[in-house]
């Protein structure tokens, strides 16, 4: 037996990266999945390359009415939710004194507003013995030039951990994050660099982590299903940081 056998997963920001490799792991282990993302091509794409035992539900979690739309949806269609990948992000590096009042309300309309409204708003499907699993970031804990709003998302997203944590221990649901450091997705080509400037940015990188390069969405895809099972019954509340050692130092 596997160990998320007959389980529905919900996973935002499914259809690329960490996101895409989590899916992939929790179907292996038995679970039906449930990924959400912005661009239906995207979704259509990944949906039918991940296959069998997977649906995928085009939304925008910055909107609360989509956000009830897909907690609609999966109540009719499965009238519950067993685990859950709270992975959906945007990243903006910018320096403090560049970043707009716009940008500073879509970074937090995205990465702390939309999570904490989904998991709100699921709690009602959530099982008795439901695991939810936070995609924070090891830049709410250090200090890196030109991620001032970003990281501040992320040290949000955290701290909302510890008190879902608790508070929704009774009902059965346990809550944790993972905190990843540089990991190669599609997502690094989205932050408006040349791909000479990319690469620059990842050999600068690699230069600093211990263990010399950078971490892989598979790897981080292993730290959320461990969560997200009962592999990990005694964790509640907890971080989990995955960057080779970057954050030690």
């Amino acid at each position: 037996m596997t160990r998320l056998d007959g389980k529905l997963a919900l996973i935002t920001g499914g259809s690329t990266g960490i996101g895409y490799s989590t899916a992939k792991s929790f179907l292996d282990e038995g679970a039906s999945v449930c990924i959400t993302g912005q661009h239906q091509e995207r979704l259509d794409t990944a949906t039918a390359s991940l296959g069998k035992n997977t649906i995928g539900r085009k939304t925008d979690q910055t909107n609360l009415a989509e956000i009830d739309s897909l907690i609609e949806f999966l109540g009719n269609e499965f009238g519950r939710v067993d685990t859950v990948f709270l992975n959906a992000g945007i990243t903006l590096p910018c320096p403090v004194e560049s970043v707009t009042e716009e940008q500073f309300d879509h970074l937090y309309r995205t990465n702390v507003k939309g999570p904490f409204f989904t998991l709100q708003k699921l709690i009602p499907l959530l099982s008795g013995a439901a695991t939810v699993v936070i995609n924070a970031s090891n830049l709410a804990g250090l200090g890196v030039p030109n991620t001032s709003a970003y990281s501040a998302t992320k040290a949000s997203l955290i701290s909302m951990t510890r008190t879902f944590g608790v508070e929704l221990l009774p009902k059965g649901i346990r809550v944790n994050a993972v905190a990843p450091g540089p990991i190669a997705t599609p997502s690094m080509s989205k932050l408006g660099m040349s791909e000479e400037e990319l690469q620059g940015l990842m050999q600068m990188l690699e230069g600093t982590i211990p263990m010399g390069r950078i971490g892989t969405a598979e790897e981080i895809a292993k730290a959320v299903l461990f969560l997200a099972t009962a592999d990990s019954s005694y964790m509640v509340g907890e971080t989990i940081t995955l960057d080779g050692g970057w954050s030690s130092f």
